[in-house]
């Protein structure tokens, strides 16, 4: 075979060995982007599970409340008083929406102390939940009379804990919030085993009350804003509401 034989053959074994390599390069790439694409359905596959997973639960689960407190019983107007045996002064009363940001601030930063000084028997506590947003649009009105009804569906031991969980998981203005089935579920967190709970709460069957405490607070009060807290009938001011013991103390020092 002469050398330019040669040469071709070579030349055509190489060219046969180059399309072999190319083919193989090919098909290691396809077989990449199926591998790829098997991956990337498992992992859109996983993340849906675990979201489907997260739909079923409830991230907002209410705590029993466990600090510091006064006996509470239930008045007949709906009105929760928390106060030690035999303590009938000073008298703290605290107007309160659910729905209102305002009300949420000030139990964040008094509530333990409104709650340590009825434990301590310096003062009675007065709770007068109602609805302020009533003349608003929805959602705020229905997130504000669901939740001063559901409240008052609540057994007086278990207040403090269900009225915390409310603030809480205050929705944000304007938002839809306090559905049903949260409100029923925050009450069985906390405790609440009465039969007839998930009906009073989910039918509304403290409307008729909630008025009425409505009523009562907008025109027998005269309140126009929330939180109100009057210590003896006298309304405190921003400074009072700001310093629960030091009002209640100087409260107790004139009587």
């Amino acid at each position: 075979m002469s050398k330019a034989a040669r040469e071709r053959t070579a030349r055509e074994r190489l060219a046969v060995e180059r399309q072999k390599q190319a083919a193989r390069q090919k098909q290691q790439r396809l077989l990449a982007i199926i591998l790829g694409g098997v991956v990337a359905v498992a992992a859109i596959v996983a993340v849906t599970v675990v979201v489907l997973d997260q739909k079923g639960k409830r991230d907002q689960t209410a705590s029993a409340y466990t600090g510091p407190q006064a006996p509470l019983t239930r008045e007949a107007d709906g009105s929760i008083v928390m106060a030690k045996p035999g303590v009938t002064k000073p008298v703290l009363e605290v107007f309160e929406d659910f729905q209102c940001p305002a009300c949420q601030q000030f139990e964040e930063a008094g509530g333990k102390d409104v709650k340590q000084l009825a434990a301590e028997g310096k003062v009675k506590v007065v709770y007068r939940p109602f609805h302020l947003f009533g003349q608003q649009p929805d959602p705020i009105k229905s997130n504000s009379f669901r939740s001063a009804a559901a409240a008052l569906c609540v057994p007086a031991d278990k207040w403090l804990s269900y009225h915390d969980a409310l603030f809480k998981f205050q929705p944000r203005e304007g938002s839809e919030g306090f559905a049903p089935k949260d409100l029923v579920a925050w009450g069985k967190d906390v405790g609440v085993t009465d039969a007839g709970f998930d009906a009073c709460v989910t039918d509304q069957q403290k409307k008729a009350q909630v008025e009425s405490m409505t009523t009562y607070a907008l025109q027998e009060r005269k309140i126009d804003s929330t939180p109100t807290v009057f210590l003896d009938g006298k309304k405190l001011d921003q400074r009072g509401m700001a310093d629960i013991k030091g009002a209640v103390a100087a409260a107790a020092a004139a009587k």
